[in-house]
Order: C-alpha cells, then sequence, then structure tokens
C-alpha cells in the first residue's frame, strides 16, 4: 500500500503496426452518397423565378444576330418576365478573340442592360467555365446553340437551357406555368 508501482514499457510495442479488423459481412456498409440541393426537391429547380439570370454563350449571340433577334427582347418574349444576361469574362474573351468580323457581337456584349460575371480560374474556354458556373450555383438558365455544349448541361439536373428554333427563342427543362408555349 502507498508503493508507486513503475511500468515499463518495451519499445516494440509502441512501433507496432494497429490491428486491422476484420470485417463483419453482416455489418451495415457506409458509403458517401452526394447531398443533392434542397432547390431539386420538385421536379424542377425551385431557385429559378423572375427576374431571370441568362448566361449567355458566345454562339448564341452570333446566331441570335443571324436570326435578327434583339436579345433581351426575345428572352422576355419567351420567359413573359424580366430577364438579366449575364455575360462571363471567359464568354467575353472569346467575342473579342474572334475579331473584327464580329465587332457587333461584340457591341452587343458590352451592353449596359448585360451583366458581366468575372471569373476566377485560368484559360479562356466558356464552355468549362459556363458548365462550372452552373453546377455550382444552379440559379441560371443557359442560352446556347452549341450541341456539345447542350450535352454536358443536360446531365446536370435542374439547369433549363434556351436555344433559337425557327427565328424565335426557345426553352427546355423549364415547367409549362413559366413562359411562352413551346412548339
Amino acid at each position: 500500500p502507498g508503493v508507486p508501482v513503475f511500468l515499463c514499457s518495451n519499445e516494440k510495442d509502441r512501433a507496432k503496426a494497429p490491428v486491422k479488423k476484420k470485417e463483419d459481412p453482416s455489418a451495415i456498409k457506409e458509403r458517401e452518397v452526394p447531398q443533392h440541393p434542397s432547390c431539386l426537391f420538385f421536379q424542377y429547380n425551385t431557385q429559378l423565378g423572375p427576374p431571370y439570370h441568362i448566361l449567355v454563350d458566345t454562339n448564341f449571340i452570333n446566331f441570335s444576330i443571324k436570326a435578327k433577334l434583339d436579345l433581351v427582347q426575345s428572352m422576355m418574349d419567351c420567359l413573359y418576365a424580366k430577364c438579366i444576361p449575364c455575360i462571363t469574362d471567359c464568354v467575353m474573351g472569346e467575342i473579342e478573340k474572334l475579331g473584327q468580323k464580329y465587332r457587333v457581337a461584340l457591341r452587343i456584349a458590352k451592353d449596359p442592360r448585360f451583366e458581366r460575371l468575372p471569373c476566377g480560374h485560368k484559360g479562356t474556354y466558356a464552355d468549362d467555365c459556363l458548365v462550372q458556373r452552373v453546377t455550382q450555383h444552379k440559379c441560371y438558365i443557359v442560352a446556347t446553340v452549341d450541341k456539345e455544349l447542350k450535352r454536358r448541361i443536360r446531365k446536370i439536373p435542374g439547369v433549363p437551357i434556351m436555344y433559337i428554333s425557327r427565328h424565335r427563342y426557345n426553352i427546355e427543362r423549364m415547367p409549362d406555368d413559366y413562359g411562352a408555349p413551346r412548339f
């Protein structure tokens, strides 16, 4: 009683690797499931609502000029609501790179009604930039005519796509309650 006992630990005991437990086949296996945003609880994205923010692609502006469509007015005719076209720095860089032939597109893109979105990444590949932005923030509609970009965006749930058909704007993956009738 009252005598201290000193336990000596062996250096080899400390260096031992932790013993692995054998997996029980009847145990419930845990796995990580990616969490979906709450705005996609219903069939359509509930974050979308007027005023609509529309991410515009380079070729959408060019095809709108070919079809002689006023961008902002045609968007409003399509959705029956206020629309704010948004242009990222990458799209603006692409239009500037196209040169003198596309100066009308550049003038339209610099319209004060358009919202400029700064990009924080390297490179000026607009398709990757738009897909990345839409994946992070599902509050945008993407306006494009590019088939490859449309295919990539269709894989992202809850993001509507605006495109040009029969000399007017049309939209897919949007509730029928919103906007003009589909053709």
